[in-house]
């Protein structure tokens, strides 16, 4: 069984972005980003912290897998 990532905020937002995510707004230490895909605005919060913990990591490849194929998360999010 595969084992999640540490991963920072920065680095799950460029994780995403090269599936067509931008950021478009920051308040706080949370930031959204978003994509348009045929008039479908697919959106995921990310807390840019120096390290996500685990849970939260886990819901956000849980989120993120309802846009892209969980296979394509998982060789970036697990080792």
């Amino acid at each position: 069984m595969s084992k999640l990532k540490k991963l920072s905020g920065k680095e799950v937002i460029s994780i995403l972005n090269q599936f067509g995510f931008k950021v478009i707004n920051q308040r706080g230490s949370h930031i959204k980003i978003r994509r348009v895909i045929d008039d479908s605005k697919q959106t995921l919060l990310i807390p840019n912290h120096k390290e996500i913990d685990t849970g939260t990591l886990r819901a956000i490849v849980r989120q993120a897998g309802r846009y892209i194929s969980l296979n394509e998360l998982q060789k970036h999010f697990y080792s």
